[in-house]
């Protein structure tokens, strides 16, 4: 199909990139360092949850907080990895390849969002990785440490659709990265002063929209059909004002 040939081709000049090799770099050796820091904080904690009856585990203690980190810090990369998936064909003037191509729009947008997520999902492997190595020597939570990874792999996928569109919107890839940024940072502050709100609605909806509430629930264990309902209308719906985006622009030529 051509949705894989073009994800196959943008995941290919990816992991030609020297920008998204840096950040594969520095993101692994920053994911690595939490770990550790979060292992030697469970080893020096030990003794005492030796005393505790239902003590948390590594899963708990490691895992958890890693991949709540882990989360932050995907948000900072992401608009650097989507800002030249649309605004750079654009840039370069190769957009008009592509629309006379034999593609629908949709190939196009579903492709480029399937090559950039299946590199930040080599990104989120590698990290997943990190905590099932404790498996070898202990016990581990796996419904938990699945739960929490699957939350985070519904989060990038939301963060790059958002990523894809605001990228569809413009020719400068910094103003597309910028956008995208205060986008997801206001998504995952949307309900910090929902306590503030008199009105319980407002609240209950603030608390909805927030893309934290929902992370959080599944980091936590609970996994629930409104959070995952939640991430496919996210991702979905930049998808499709993607799709529109481009429509207007082949019309316009």
């Amino acid at each position: 199909m051509n949705i894989f040939t073009i994800a196959a081709r943008e995941l290919r000049s990816l992991f030609l990139s020297p920008l998204a090799w840096s950040v594969l770099g520095v993101v692994q050796f920053i994911f690595a360092y939490i770990f550790l820091a979060q292992l030697n904080t469970f080893i020096q904690v030990q003794p005492q949850l030796a005393n505790l009856e239902n003590a948390p585990g590594a899963t708990e203690l490691i895992a958890t907080p890693l991949f709540a980190t882990s989360a932050i810090i995907f948000m900072l990369v992401i608009p650097l990895i989507t800002m030249r998936v649309i605004a750079g064909e654009r840039a370069n003037n190769s957009l008009t390849l592509l629309f006379s191509a034999p593609l629908s729009m949709t190939e196009i947008i579903l492709g480029k969002f399937f090559g950039v997520l299946g590199f930040l999902i080599c990104m989120a492997v590698l990290l997943a990785a990190m905590p099932l190595s404790l498996g070898f020597s202990g016990t581990l939570d796996y419904g938990l440490l699945f739960s929490a990874w699957l939350g985070l792999l519904l989060l990038v996928a939301s963060f790059t659709a958002i990523g894809v569109y605001m990228s569809s919107l413009t020719q400068q890839p910094v103003v597309a990265a910028i956008s995208t940024f205060g986008i997801l940072l206001m998504l995952w502050i949307l309900d910090w002063s929902s306590d503030k709100v008199s009105d319980p609605n407002a609240t209950g909806a603030l608390e909805y929209l927030s893309i934290l509430r929902h992370f959080e629930a599944m980091a936590k264990g609970l996994f629930s059909s409104a959070d995952l309902m939640y991430f496919i209308i996210i991702s979905a719906s930049f998808l499709i004002l993607s799709i529109r985006r481009l429509d207007g622009d082949r019309l316009q030529r």
